[in-house]
């Protein structure tokens, strides 16, 4: 960091991490998207007593999913940082958006709901990218010789049979920020404020091994880079707060710009062309 720049301060935590009991109830299946896995331990005290606290083994396997996607989605920050396990993201109460996806997973696995992550190569929105990946101009350089960030993610939940999307990595006022709708639960971010080609997507159990020395290795060598990110993600918190108190609150903004975006989609009229001819 250069003299002058602004620097990053992480914020407060914003929720309180509830006391763990040996006789808390947890799965302890080995059953693959339920056991634990890299970065991702479904059985730490921490992220089982959490569980319960949301209300795991007693509410309907969707209300805790999405209690526990609201939970990761707007109570922990995206910060740029070196990967590592869900107990130190839950006490830091910050993480990349891998360990966010990995607490989400953590929570769902401990309440015997199967989960996975969905990985994939992306575009940024132009107006995430510019506050996010702009800021630095190693990033950038980066960024812009590959044409899409090298990895991105959202988790995947096994509900009533069905695997459904959670994405929660930005808060719905650094969503606003980029003029986007507020991510739900069962809501992708593929196709809102991300676009990927299908062949990049991969379903995983696990984070891919070198993520984390990868993550190390890049703090030690340019933390700058990562400071200058996590100043960028917080300056979006501070603009998407401003036009969501300018709405009126989240539901406001969420139903304006989900308004706004059902006027940009492009409308389809069916009917047949006289200029198309099929023959034998």
């Amino acid at each position: 960091m250069q003299p002058g720049e602004e620097r990053y301060a992480r914020p407060a935590r914003s929720y309180e991490l509830p006391p763990y009991d040996p006789g808390m109830r947890q799965s302890a299946s080995h059953e693959r998207y339920l056991r634990p896995t890299r970065f991702c331990d479904c059985r730490s005290p921490q992220i089982v007593a959490l569980a319960h606290s949301l209300g795991a083994y007693q509410l309907p396997d969707r209300e805790y999913a999405n209690g526990a996607f609201e939970l990761v989605k707007e109570k922990l920050h995206l910060e740029a940082c070196p990967i590592d396990g869900v107990e130190e993201t839950l006490h830091r109460g910050t993480g990349t958006c891998f360990q966010l996806i990995s607490v989400f997973i953590a929570l769902c696995r401990a309440a015997g709901i199967k989960a996975r992550y969905k990985v994939f190569s992306s575009t940024m929105l132009p107006a995430w990218r510019e506050l996010t990946m702009d800021v630095d101009p190693l990033v950038k350089q980066w960024h812009d010789s590959m044409g899409y960030l090298m990895a991105e993610g959202e988790s995947e939940a096994l509900i009533d049979g069905r695997w459904v999307v959670a994405h929660v990595g930005p808060t719905a006022e650094e969503q606003a920020s980029a003029g986007i709708p507020v991510t739900r639960f069962g809501e992708d971010a593929i196709g809102v404020w991300f676009s990927a080609p299908a062949a990049s997507i991969r379903i995983l159990e696990s984070l891919p091994a070198g993520l984390g020395p990868g993550s190390r290795i890049l703090n030690r060598i340019a933390p700058g880079s990562m400071e200058r990110v996590s100043v960028g993600v917080q300056n979006q918190g501070r603009i998407g707060r401003r036009i969501v108190e300018e709405a009126g609150g989240v539901a406001a903004y969420d139903a304006m710009a989900r308004a706004r975006r059902g006027a940009d989609l492009p409308k389809l009229r069916l009917g047949e062309m006289k200029e198309i001819v099929f023959r034998e």
